[in-house]
């Protein structure tokens, strides 16, 4: 029973990787990774500019002439043309290749994007947040895995959106809120929590928009998911540009490339009907592996060594090679 059971599994898993949407949609995933990797770090470094130019901290939310003079800083500008790069790549993964595949394989983005930090800023990974590291990218490995063998796809009904936007509106607003109430006590893991909750639903809308438009299914629910998408992506990227302000650029990586599939994949699953073939064993496993991969997220921003040595005020020790990085990184 048990061989036949592990038998079934292996050629689901073979059928799911015949499947011409997962062979185009899985590489498109992981080039935006990339993309978002060098995004992250050349607008993290905008962003540090900024606040050292304007002599203002900006933890506790950007300011109109912060965001402003972002728009001068030659590394801000290029990391937005990658993070534009990366945000083509998923749309055309998302055209081909079920939500709940594709949004998880940004967790590319947090090793890249730890490399990049480690040789610009000088901060070594440590072996606490290594073991972060690899609980983010295991969990999210292992959400993948058994997202390909079970994923399925089908038309979203009209009460089904709806239901959609309406808790969007909700989660956006308390968000908002608690913004509001609490902005000069909030640490850079709210941001990123925030923006990771907030892009999920942006996935979430991308791929309904992008279904409506291929089956010429444009009217007024399109067009209000459209203007959805549109305003909560301008808030998810206020929350990461201050969480850039507030933490290292892996950090906020690993909560968005975390946070955000896992609301991804748990709209699919509740509303959209993405898991509907799994098994009880599947979703005991995407409980455990989102469990693991969100454990990853909260240990790293404990024992990230780079908030660590801020913390305790220690000079930040940089090597030859880091510092050449950092000199040709533009300004």
């Amino acid at each position: 029973m048990w061989a036949g059971s592990v038998e079934d599994v292996g050629e689901q898993l073979v059928g799911a990787f015949q499947n011409p949407g997962l062979l185009l949609g899985i590489p498109l995933a992981l080039a935006g990774a990339v993309f978002m990797s060098f995004g992250a770090q050349y607008q993290h470094r905008g962003v540090m500019k900024v606040e050292r130019l304007s002599g203002r901290p900006g933890a506790s939310g950007l300011t109109m002439q912060q965001l402003r003079r972002l728009l001068t800083r030659p590394s801000w500008v290029v990391g937005s043309l990658m993070l534009g790069m990366a945000i083509i790549c998923q749309l055309g993964a998302l055209s081909v290749a079920p939500l709940i595949v594709v949004q998880p394989l940004g967790a590319i983005a947090l090793v890249v994007t730890t490399l990049l930090n480690w040789r610009v800023s000088g901060h070594a990974p440590t072996r606490r947040s290594l073991t972060a590291i690899i609980a983010c990218v295991g969990g999210i490995f292992v959400f993948v895995l058994i997202a390909a063998i079970f994923a399925t796809e089908r038309t979203l009904s009209q009460s089904e959106l709806v239901t959609v936007l309406v808790i969007l509106g909700a989660v956006t607003l308390m968000l908002l809120v608690l913004w509001l109430w609490l902005r000069r006590r909030m640490r850079a893991l709210f941001y990123i929590l925030a923006a990771g909750v907030v892009y999920g639903f942006v996935a979430t809308l991308a791929k309904v928009v992008i279904k409506r438009v291929q089956a010429g299914d444009f009217e007024w629910l399109t067009l209000l998911c459209l203007i959805a998408l549109l305003g909560a992506t301008a808030i998810g990227a206020y929350f990461v540009q201050t969480a850039y302000s507030a933490g290292p650029p892996d950090l906020v990586i690993a909560g968005l490339t975390v946070i955000d599939p896992m609301v991804a994949v748990l709209i699919g699953l509740l509303v959209l009907g993405e898991g509907a073939a799994a098994p009880l064993w599947a979703l005991i496993g995407f409980g455990v592996a989102g469990a693991v991969a969100t454990w990853g997220v909260i240990s790293l921003a404990r024992f990230h060594p780079q908030i660590v040595s801020d913390s305790q005020e220690l000079p930040l020790l940089r090597g030859g090679a880091s510092d050449a990085v950092d000199r040709d990184l533009p300004g």
